[in-house]
């Protein structure tokens, strides 16, 4: 690996674990009312986009991190589809 592709891990991780608090915080409290569902569902699309460019150009980095932020943004968004009945 050389220092693009570790430069590229590094802000793919920082992306990924930016959900983690909030996540947590939903998690815990189970208040999603001040959370937009359009904004989780545009992201997580994009990550899936993302994904499918990491395949096409080979790009480990890429296809690493968008797939956990993807299984991330994925519980944010069922979160956000779940608590929204109460």
């Amino acid at each position: 690996m050389n220092f693009i592709d570790i430069l590229g891990l590094l802000a793919g991780i920082c992306v990924t674990i930016s959900v983690v608090p909030q996540i947590i915080k939903v998690w815990k409290t189970k208040k999603v009312k001040q959370i937009s569902l359009l904004t989780f569902s545009v992201l997580t699309f994009g990550i899936a986009m993302w994904i499918v460019y990491g395949i096409l150009k080979n790009d480990f980095p890429i296809i690493i991190t968008n797939s956990i932020s993807l299984f991330l943004n994925l519980i944010m968004v069922y979160f956000l589809i779940y608590y929204e009945k109460d």
